[in-house]
Parts: C-alpha cells; structure tokens; sequence
C-alpha cells in the first residue's frame, strides 16, 4: 500500500481532490515482518476487503467508489456487484486489471465481468502483461465497464522510453479519468 506507485498515484488523486483511503492485505503486511507466504487465491480474501469497506464506510459516512492495483482491483470487482446492490458502493475503479496470470492468456480471469453491474473504470496499459489492449478487445465485458488506455503502458502504465509517452503523463492521464470518474 505504500509502495512507490501507489504512493504517487494516491499524491496524484489527492491534488485532484479525491479522498483516497488505502489498505494493505494481511498477507502482504506479514512480509514486513520478513515472513513469505505465497499470494492467495482472491477468493480468501473477500471478507478482509469487504471489512475494510464497511470501515471506511463507517468512517466516512460516505458510499465510497472501492477498487485497487492488480490483485486489489480484481478483488475489489469480485465483491463489488454484491456491495454496489446493497448501496453500500457508488462503483469500481481497477488500476492495471489482471485479465489472466503472467504468461498465461488462456487462463482469462473475465467470467464476472461479462456480467458485471456496477459502473466500473479500468485504467490499463496498452500492453499489459496481463491483459494487452489486443487481448482484451476480444474478451466479452459487461457495458458497465469503460476502459481508458495508457498509450504503451506495461501493467503499471509505463511507456517504453522510445514510444514519445513518459510515465508521468500516463499515471496523470489515469489519475484525470478517475477523477472524472468519480465526479461524473
């Protein structure tokens, strides 16, 4: 939750004016401690992201737009359809969506999508390990999701140096649709 993107991008958001509250997985937090354990599946940790939720639900007072990185985002989109019919969310924002593991396109991880019903914001690097603009033009998602590019960005929007995009612009890009989004 503190890594150097996130970081950034959370500073990006706040000059925006979009309050951002940040969590970390008990499973990561336990690597502070020096102690690996592997990345669960999603699944295990539904509850955990739903507690948060109602916490910051309580916090705040405010229906929040939930979301995260990767793994968070995916995980965010899996409990997101229970929470947004319930009220308890105003939508979905996914940054750098893992479509399907490293290295395995076959292994798509979309079946919710298709259906999803919660107004939901994907911003992804045009080619994505994960999920390239290529790969995933041909995946069946709901009409609830929209999708802003990051030109020639890999999975955390970084431009290869040649491609005439800096990092900066694209996490700024991302970062401007997202507070669109949420203001939209």
């Amino acid at each position: 939750m503190d890594s150097s993107w996130m970081n950034d991008f959370a500073q990006l958001l706040g000059d925006r004016n979009v309050r951002v509250a940040r969590f970390e997985f008990a499973y990561m937090a336990s690597r502070r401690d020096g102690i690996r354990r592997p990345n669960p599946r999603a699944e295990a940790v539904l509850d955990e992201y739903r507690a948060v939720v109602e916490q910051v639900h309580a916090e705040t007072g405010g229906t929040p737009v939930i979301g995260g990185k990767s793994f968070g985002g995916r995980v965010a989109s899996m409990v997101a359809d229970e929470l947004y019919a319930a009220g308890g969310i105003r939508g979905l924002v996914c940054l750098g969506y893992p479509f399907h593991p490293m290295g395995k396109p076959e292994q798509q991880r979309t079946a919710h999508l298709a259906e999803l019903a919660t107004p939901t914001l994907i911003c992804q690097g045009e080619r994505d390990i994960m999920g390239s603009r290529d790969e995933v033009a041909g995946y069946a998602l709901s009409p609830a999701i929209r999708i802003e590019w990051a030109p020639d960005g890999d999975h955390d929007l970084k431009p290869r140096k040649a491609s005439g995009h800096s990092f900066a612009e694209n996490l700024a890009a991302a970062a401007d649709a997202v507070d669109r989004y949420i203001g939209g």
